[in-house]
């Protein structure tokens, strides 16, 4: 069995450099891979391009990179609750890419799965048709989607193995599972990192064939981006 542990973060990020596409799992704030963007901070890797549902908030997130003015492009279904990614994008510094949300995720998913594109009526009639492919499908109209195409995607999981087996806990399911194996290099960082025949093969969501690298994450705050309470 091949083992895919690497020490630590700096190591899980090797390669990494200038001008790439980045892929980041999470929803929100919802099992967002903070080591990992934590060390892109770090690094200074600059004119990237991020794959994400959303940027975090200001000062979380992708809006630790966003403040850097790290990113060049952000691919993604909506501002969300990050004020400076829409100054930003207001203001012209950075390129946005808007995406329905299901098309963002079905275009991981097809490059998980290796199909270079697929048809989806998501958008049919809207900007999001402009320049491409249009077919009818018994009656109805399909715009053509290519899948993505990325240099890394970092992924966080619950738990995993030595071999790359993944386990996600409840929302943190989100983009994580449709992104791993969908980059040429796929990174996981997990809350728990455990030996190889350890989990239970009935309980991964994600085989080890679709990660690279994997390493025990650690000083995870998982903050909530907007806190709601009932009033008393």
């Amino acid at each position: 069995m091949i083992r895919k542990t690497v020490a630590n973060v700096t190591d899980a990020l090797a390669g990494v450099k200038d001008g790439m596409t980045f892929m980041l799992g999470g929803f929100g704030l919802c099992g967002i891979p903070e080591n990992a963007i934590s060390e892109l901070v770090r690094l200074g890797v600059n004119d990237i391009t991020c794959i994400s549902n959303n940027a975090g908030v200001d000062d979380f997130g992708l809006g630790l990179l966003l403040q850097q003015h790290q990113i060049k492009k952000m691919i993604s279904s909506y501002v969300g609750e990050n004020d400076e990614f829409e100054r930003q994008m207001l203001s012209g510094e950075l390129e946005v890419e808007l995406t329905p949300q299901g098309t963002l995720a079905e275009k991981c998913r097809a490059a998980q799965g290796g199909f270079p594109a697929f048809f989806t009526p998501a958008g049919y009639g809207t900007e999001v048709a402009e320049g491409k492919e249009v077919r009818e499908f018994n009656g109805k109209m399909y715009i053509l989607e290519e899948a993505f195409k990325a240099d890394f995607a970092f992924v966080k999981a619950w738990k995993g193995d030595a071999a790359g087996n993944l386990i996600f806990k409840g929302t943190a399911r989100n983009f994580n599972p449709c992104m791993c194996g969908a980059a040429t290099i796929t990174v996981a960082e997990v809350e728990e990192l455990v030996p190889e025949g350890e989990l239970d093969p009935n309980q991964i969501h994600i085989p080890g064939i679709f990660v690279q690298r994997i390493f025990q994450g650690k000083d995870y705050e998982k903050r909530i981006e907007q806190r709601t309470v009932r009033q008393k």
